[in-house]
């Protein structure tokens, strides 16, 4: 007769767990808030199941065997396996995401970052939102630390991703109130270069980088003297006369209380801009990601558009919303 052996279950695999993090029964038990003769009770009952030693108790902290040490890296694969089983069943039952990492591209985060957020509270049961350049959240995307990204890049490069442009926008030409100009050609901005010093963005950024190549195709070498990174920054830094930039509407709402004090001036038969898109992992959380894309949407149209008509009229109209 075959003898039927017990199955291991998730509990128990948790307790020990705890136990070989932390190098001790009572501080595993204080971690669970179990007794400590609980977990104790718990180890020896799991060492018997698989009839091997897991700890040498004559040690301290304790010390782990090789059977410990290769159960400790399954257990973990197997809880956390379990833990997505579960958000995934929570979510397609009842359309709500457990826990949330997304990641918000600066200048989005302090324009629509709030109405966007407070559409998605009702979505999840945790939301962390993180903020930074866009060149590290396609990064963190991929070593899912972040679950759903509002970035300027598409990551093409990235496997297994779906993407969704949320709005595009045209380049503006930002200089201090002394300059009159409001429309550049080729022309004007070459001109522009050669008597005002250029202020540049963060040359790590997405948006640095795009406004370099676009130097560069227009053929105008501007030195290299202020950099700046952040966009509030840049339009004080035009605001007080100390040069002209390239940026976009919503990096120009992102800086609004130094707005009044430029002047902004718009691309003539210059294309140029950038694009918002909202990133994910294909087959993860794709009621959210749905959700997520129409929030952002409905952000701009109420956060951005309006900001736009009140601090630079007309410059709504480069606001292209995706497809």
């Amino acid at each position: 007769m075959s003898v039927r052996h017990k199955q291991l279950d998730l509990a128990t695999l948790e307790i020990f767990v705890a136990v070989a993090e932390e190098r001790s029964m009572s501080a595993g038990a204080s971690r669970l808030g179990m007794t400590q003769s609980a977990v104790s009770q718990s180890i020896r009952q799991l060492e018997e199941q698989l009839g091997v030693v897991l700890f040498d108790r004559k040690r301290r902290p304790l010390q782990l065997t090789a059977a410990a040490v290769l159960l400790l890296n399954k257990s973990k694969t197997l809880l956390a396996e379990s833990a997505q089983i579960r958000s995934q069943i929570l979510e397609a039952n009842l359309g709500i995401s457990p826990q949330v990492n997304i990641g918000l591209v600066d200048s989005f985060a302090a324009t629509c970052g709030p109405t966007f957020i407070k559409r998605l509270l009702d979505k999840t049961l945790r939301l962390a939102v993180r903020t930074g350049l866009t060149p590290f959240q396609g990064e963190q995307l991929m070593a899912r630390e972040l679950d759903i990204v509002v970035t300027t890049d598409a990551c093409e490069w990235l496997e297994g991703k779906v993407d969704r442009c949320i709005f595009s926008e045209s380049f503006i030409v930002l200089t201090s109130k002394s300059i009159k100009g409001t429309r550049y050609t080729r022309e004007a901005m070459h001109r522009l270069a050669a008597s005002t010093p250029f202020i540049r963005f963060n040359s790590q950024s997405h948006l640095g980088a795009q406004v370099e190549t676009l130097l560069r195709r227009l053929g105008i070498k501007a030195p290299l003297r202020l950099e700046v990174d952040t966009a509030d920054t840049l339009v004080a830094m035009v605001a007080a006369g100390l040069g002209w930039a390239i940026t976009t509407p919503c990096c120009l709402v992102q800086g609004m209380q130094h707005a009044s004090m430029v002047r902004v001036g718009m691309l003539d038969n210059i294309h140029a801009g950038r694009s918002i898109y909202l990133v994910g992992r294909a087959g993860e959380h794709e009621k959210l990601f749905d959700a997520s894309y129409d929030a952002a949407v409905l952000a701009v149209r109420e956060t951005l558009l309006p900001a736009l008509a009140a601090v630079a009229p007309g410059t709504e109209k480069l606001i292209v919303m995706g497809k």
